[in-house]
């Protein structure tokens, strides 16, 4: 819903607080009521965010979740591990965050929880049938992006071969691996070098790892990010960062650089 374990957290917190001091009447299940309070508290929580954002320089990207810890029980299996990667991943986190807080409830609350547009209506001030048109101008932006390969072997041939490229150089083999439409994003909390507009592009793209980006790729360790093939970077005297790389169709489709302190900070990187 949030894209942030801070808030997350805070939103549980806040809902347990109100819990404890309201009696929600009856002896039904608590999850009606539970919902209502936590969906009026995140709606709340994205209106302060999209109001920060009309002056936050470069990308806003979302927390992200490294290594076992993005990824269900290994005896799980492929197909859960696809499903979790496909909830959480870093594309859809970022397709939601361009979606007003109305169509971001509406959409997570009914089409990852099943909760009927009859209880959703009065969280977000709406009709039940206009809230299924938020739902379905959300879906409709969701469906549109890209999405993922689900095998992480694909991934990690894909991701292999972009950093070997970076690594050497090779301008040309680093075209051949990217989407001709990829995506290159950066966010540096707002300031500092990585708070620029996203780049577009092969070409453009392959031209900005090639100028700015190569260091990049030399320090980059693989690991899971959002439950995808992605990278950590550290930098001597600078810190470390954490590289979202979405897999579509045999090519990197995506590339997020995160490099937020505050976004970082509940996965106790070096920041050295």
């Amino acid at each position: 819903m949030l894209g942030s374990v801070t808030e997350a957290d805070d939103a549980v917190q806040e809902t347990w607080v109100r819990l404890s001091r309201a009696d929600p009447g009856g002896d039904e299940d608590l999850r009606g009521w539970l919902t209502v309070v936590i969906g009026r508290i995140c709606l709340d929580l994205l209106r302060s965010r999209w109001a920060r954002r009309e002056t936050y320089a470069g990308t806003w990207l979302p927390e992200p979740i490294l290594g076992s810890d993005a990824l269900p029980d290994p005896g799980a299996g492929p197909e859960a591990q696809a499903i979790l990667a496909d909830t959480v991943g870093l594309a859809l986190l970022v397709v939601l965050d361009t979606l007003t807080p109305p169509e971001r409830l509406a959409f997570v609350l009914h089409d990852v929880f099943d909760v009927p547009f009859e209880a959703i209506a009065p969280i977000v001030g709406r009709t039940p049938a206009a809230t299924r048109q938020l739902a379905s101008r959300a879906r409709r932006r969701v469906q549109a992006a890209p999405r993922p390969d689900p095998d992480l072997a694909v991934q990690q041939r894909v991701v292999d071969a972009f950093l070997a490229a970076g690594r050497a150089g090779d301008f040309e083999a680093l075209i051949g691996v990217l989407d001709p439409h990829v995506v290159f994003r950066t966010d540096g909390g707002g300031s500092g070098p990585l708070a620029r507009p996203p780049v577009s592009g092969a070409r453009a793209v392959a031209d900005y790892i090639m100028s700015a980006g190569r260091g990049f790729a030399a320090r980059a360790q693989t690991t899971l990010v959002n439950g995808a093939l992605g990278a950590t970077v550290a930098i001597p005297g600078t810190g470390t960062y954490v590289i979202g790389l979405t897999v579509t169709g045999g090519r990197v489709a995506a590339i997020d650089i995160n490099g937020d302190l505050a976004k970082l900070a509940h996965l106790g990187l070096d920041r050295d």
